[in-house]
């Protein structure tokens, strides 16, 4: 298992924590996901042999918000 913090722009509220946050949690391999909208961040722990770093950036970015390591 890999913990990664990715950052993510565009988060506001407890609401853009929750979308990002429930869009990784359905995604194959990630086991958790914690988003903080003041941080300005995401901690993801994921299975690296099921998802990659680059599959989780296109998750959020999918939620539409900008994602980076």
């Amino acid at each position: 298992m890999e913990h990664t913090t990715f950052t993510v722009k565009g988060m506001k509220c407890e609401h853009c924590e929750a979308r990002v946050e429930q869009a990784l949690k359905n995604t194959d391999g990630v086991a958790a996901a914690k988003a903080d909208h003041a941080k300005c961040t995401v901690e993801v722990d994921y299975d690296p042999a099921a998802v990659t770093p680059t599959d989780i950036l296109d998750r959020i970015e999918d939620c539409g918000y900008e994602a980076s390591l």
